[in-house]
């Protein structure tokens, strides 16, 4: 059995880590042209669900490698108002020291490395997808630019969600626009920035709610190297001779950073937004939050003007199950959703290790590779689109919130209600533990 993947990012390469591992034959597509090319040191967070899919399908020291590039978890998760007042704030408690059971935040640069690493010789760089054919034994033939082909028994759409696979094989599924713009950007985490934010900030994730609609979250990355890429003072052990032995630090730049995401509704931000370049970007930000507190227009400030781009956010549409073949998708290139559940990045993971356990029943003769499609569309069609759509919920333009006088009333009674939960122990407790169920906490399978 052969496996052709089209796409070397976070599901596509967690895939091919797993089939390789299991000694199937495997091979990843990618159109980017090096390794050093591909997202840039933004952060992606890896609950229980992403832990274990990536604990299956990587090698152990690969793994451990993995954990060791985190950045510090976040500990709190923050609800701030435009003045940086604290409405609300939920203490996870000590981080689990059982690396399958913690939250992490991961660079997607730093992430992306890890993943590339051991896979040199199942990675083709430039590779730029066209089409598929269906041959006369049963194979699949992709199509590529440079007009190389390569053939196999099944084909996973691993290319994101302007998947060029799911354009030829489901026409029907698409994307529908959210209504809502984001514009992000990142500045180096220094004595100077990390002063501008209160302690539980620069310990967790915060999101700011303002008048108009807007919201920002702010996300404090740092990590076990410091701005030199020497490992701080302290780190050592196991940690300092994976770091040392890793060679993906020799492509990755990231450094301690703080990360700000911006968003409002479409209606309300110009219409030319998704066509600015980064300095227009920051521009536009910086008069959008004229009135907020001046440590937040500080920090805006002080964000490198050309690491900020646009981001209209989009969504996946839910489609019946269809007829399974020896083409099949994972993450973004079937589900596609909002941030606003932060499960993007761990859906796909999930995705990845699901089916490459159902392609090792395969390699072990216990079923056919269209039964180990078939039972793998069948469980991650439930869990990605609900996904999807709970996700949808926590982010639409036609959110009332976004209009000039509703919008604020609703601000105020969404504040207070905050404010209220702010003060009763209990509910806070277990809204932290419905949010770590939802994030897989306790399950055990994929």
């Amino acid at each position: 059995m052969k496996v052709i993947v089209i796409g070397a990012g976070t599901g596509g390469l967690c895939l091919a880590h797993g089939l390789k591992q299991s000694g199937i034959d495997v091979a990843v597509y990618e159109r980017d042209r090096t390794r050093r090319d591909g997202l840039q040191g933004y952060r992606v967070g890896i609950d229980p669900d992403g832990s274990r899919a990536l604990h299956a399908c990587l090698p152990k020291e690969l793994f451990d490698t993995f954990v060791a590039t985190c950045a510090r978890a976040p500990r709190y998760g923050n609800m701030l108002t435009e003045r940086l007042t604290e409405v609300l704030s939920l203490d996870s408690g000590p981080v689990s020291a059982d690396p399958l059971k913690s939250e992490k935040s991961v660079s997607r640069m730093t992430m992306r490395q890890v993943l590339l690493t051991g896979l040199e010789d199942v990675v083709h760089f430039g590779k730029v997808f066209t089409r598929y054919t269906h041959e006369d034994d049963g194979t699949v033939t992709a199509h590529f630019e440079d007009g190389t082909t390569a053939t196999g028994d099944l084909l996973v759409a691993a290319d994101g969600s302007h998947s060029r696979v799911r354009r030829q094989y489901l026409p029907h599924a698409r994307l529908e626009e959210s209504g809502l713009v984001g514009v992000t950007g990142k500045l180096l985490l220094t004595e100077e920035t990390r002063r501008l934010l209160p302690p539980k900030a620069i310990e967790g994730v915060s999101m700011i709610f303002a008048p108009g609609g807007y919201n920002c979250i702010l996300h404090v990355m740092e990590f076990k190297w410091d701005h030199e890429g020497e490992l701080k003072n302290g780190i050592g052990g196991d940690d300092a001779e994976l770091l040392a032995a890793w060679p993906g630090l020799n492509f990755d730049n990231t450094r301690d950073y703080i990360m700000w995401g911006f968003a409002g509704a479409t209606r309300n931000l110009p219409a030319d937004v998704l066509r600015k370049g980064g300095p227009e970007l920051h521009r536009m930000v910086m008069e959008l939050t004229g009135r907020w507190h001046p440590n937040l227009r500080k920090l805006f400030a002080m964000t490198d003007p050309t690491t900020c781009f646009p981001l209209s956010i989009r969504t996946s549409v839910p489609i019946p199950q269809w007829e399974s073949s020896n083409v099949t998708l994972l993450g973004d290139a079937i589900h596609t959703m909002t941030p606003g559940r932060g499960v993007g990045a761990n859906t796909a993971l999930r995705d990845a290790a699901l089916l490459r356990r159902n392609l090792v029943a395969v390699r072990d003769g216990e079923t056919s590779v269209l039964e180990a499609v078939r039972a793998y569309e069948t469980k991650m069609i439930e869990y990605g689109f609900d996904a999807v759509m709970q996700s949808r919920q926590q982010m639409s333009g036609d959110d009332p919130i976004h209009r000039p006088v509703l919008g604020r009333l609703m601000l105020a009674a969404m504040r207070t209600g905050m404010r209220v939960v702010n003060h009763l122990p209990p509910v806070k407790r277990r809204m932290a533990e419905a949010q770590a169920r939802y994030r897989g906490a306790d399950r055990d399978d994929f």
